[in-house]
């Protein structure tokens, strides 16, 4: 609802003096009523302070200027008029600047305001938001269904807006800074809105918009890259650059639906779909995106039974020191789903994440990779993957003991692999599970380095074995100045504090090349050997001389 029209619901007098401002406080429109009292019309030379000159009073004026940043809806009590009638003044932010409801009564001054003006008060902290100061999800379900159906030849969207990025804002910095993106979220929502467009924060860091325009999608598709750009640019905290993206998600009245529900759940899903696509883009729905997740929810229902099916396997990907040669393998999760075939383990590992299977189908995975492991050679090593929902699971060390003592696989040949991502949940426990499994001899190695939120200070804190640097940078290293300098800085990093650099993802000998030059200790990729089967593996070793890079 424009705030407008939540004026317009006030009881008594409170609708009939009614005045808009925009951030320069100059009137941007009033109620007939408002116009009439003051003799005024809406011009650019007419501001708050000629309608309410009593505001300009020091004490006043800063109340003005708290709500017109967001503050808390305010009540003020001015001076009578000339007919001697009692004047309070409602002052809340709106998305263009400030409104003002003027409630009036003949009472004594001194008898405490009531009536009118605290309704109107308490109307507005009900439907807006009071950390962000938008209209709120109670607001929402009014609004969107009072809009719907549309009348015949007409149209309107709706718009999910998820913030990408945001937790390990609150997980790093504090929920104080979580606080602050919020509100800074609100304002650069709002500085994208235009006429007939009214934004929500529903909760948490989801947000919406309702945009009431016949020319659909093209308005909501442009609105909606114009909030994705808006993220683009970092929040300042404390100093701090912050990066939280936007993703967004569009569905039209009345072809996507022409009743709230249908409307919020075709919203839902374009907005998965551009958070799966990637993340930071907007998608409008379409009913290709509905067969789509219709799949994802066999894949996540199959999921459950497919290791009791035995349906998963796992691929060994060679470790090849610059040095020395291949010294061991990685091993690489795959679901081969009786109906779908082989599923992309970026497909249905969050989904058992999601569903709290991880740490059944994790222990499967390194008891699996031991055993294949212990018919190596004795000097070759195995690498597996943990998942932040097996490393924060409760036992994860006794488990972990427990499957080397009935594999009895040597600890010191284990190398598991966690990702930075770990590393933002519950600091101090992390650290002393890492430095259990170092106790036990386990190498540990940092996956993904420089793709999330780097800790520096863990590097510092605990001695990782091995840092791995990402596919990302390594795809384009020969050309590219800047991954050229990050990947050295890896290396230099790692080096400088005793660790070895594995870079992922080398795909040619120029990668290759270029890496050994810049000291890279080892390399993994298609060009040293792609993913292999368990028997391909055996044959692998029984043919392979195990040259020297």
């Amino acid at each position: 609802m424009k705030d407008s029209n939540v004026a317009a619901s006030m009881h008594g007098q409170a609708d009939e003096f009614v005045s808009y401002y925009g951030n320069s406080l100059k009137l941007a429109k009033c109620s007939a009523k408002v116009a009439q009292a003051y003799r005024i019309v809406v011009a650019a030379d007419t501001t708050l302070w000629q309608v309410y000159p009593e505001l300009l009073d020091p004490a006043l004026k800063s109340l003005v200027e708290a709500v017109l940043a967001g503050s808390f809806p305010r009540n003020i009590a001015i001076e009578p008029g000339p007919s001697n009638e009692r004047r309070n003044l409602l002052l809340f932010s709106t998305q263009q600047g400030l409104g003002v409801i003027e409630t009036r009564d003949v009472v004594a001054v001194s008898k405490a305001p009531d009536g009118d003006a605290d309704r109107a008060l308490l109307l507005h902290q009900a439907r807006h938001d009071a950390l962000t100061g938008l209209a709120n999800r109670r607001q929402f379900s009014s609004d969107l269904p009072a809009n719907l159906p549309v009348p015949g030849g007409h149209k309107l969207a709706l718009m999910q807006i998820d913030l990408d990025d945001f937790k390990p804002v609150n997980d790093t910095l504090g929920h104080g800074a979580g606080d602050v993106v919020l509100k800074m979220t609100a304002e650069r929502i709002q500085a994208a809105l235009g006429d007939g467009e009214t934004a929500y924060r529903l909760a948490g860091d989801e947000f919406a918009v309702i945009q009431s325009c016949d020319d659909q999608p093209a308005e909501a598709e442009r609105l909606a890259e114009s909030l994705v750009r808006a993220f683009k640019d970092p929040f300042t905290i404390d100093g701090i650059g912050v990066f939280v993206g936007a993703s967004v998600g569009i569905a039209i009245a009345p072809s996507d639906g022409n009743d709230a529900e249908q409307l919020m759940k075709a919203a839902d899903i374009a907005l998965y779909a551009a958070k799966n696509d990637g993340r930071g883009r907007a998608r409008t729905f379409n009913r290709s995106m509905m067969i789509m997740l219709e799949q994802r929810e066999m894949l996540r229902r199959s999921l459950r039974v497919a290791l009791q099916e035995q349906q998963f396997f796992i691929e060994y990907q060679p470790l090849v020191e610059i040095a020395v040669g291949i010294i061991g393998f990685e091993a690489l999760l795959r679901w081969r789903h009786p109906y779908a075939g082989v599923v992309p383990p970026s497909v249905f590992i969050p989904m058992a994440e999601a569903d709290g299977l991880m740490g059944d189908i994790g222990a499967w995975v390194l008891e699996q990779a031991c055993r294949e492991a212990s018919r190596w050679p004795s000097h070759f090593i195995v690498a597996v993957n943990l998942s932040p929902a097996e490393f924060l699971r409760a036992g994860f060390t006794d488990r972990i003991t427990e499957i080397l003592d009935a594999v009895a696989y040597p600890a010191e040949r284990l190398e598991l692999e966690i990702t930075e991502t770990v590393l933002l949940e519950r600091t101090i426990d992390n650290l002393d599970t890492l430095h259990t499994l170092e106790v036990l001899g386990i190498r540990i190695a940092l996956d993904d380095f420089g793709t999330r939120y780097s800790s520096l200070s863990y590097l510092q804190n605990f001695p990782f074995d091995t840092i791995k640097i990402d596919k990302h940078f390594i795809k384009d290293v020969e050309t590219n100045p800047k991954s050229q300098t990050i990947v050295r800085f890896i290396i230099g990093l790692a080096h400088g504090l005793g660790m070895r650099v594995s870079a992922e993802g080398v795909e040619s000998i120029g990668q290759a090349s270029w890496l050994r030059r810049k000291r890279c200790d080892r390399l993994q990729g298609s060009l040293l050997g792609a993913p292999m089967s368990a028997e391909a593996l055996r044959e692998f070793l029984r043919q392979s001389s195990f040259e020297m890079l």
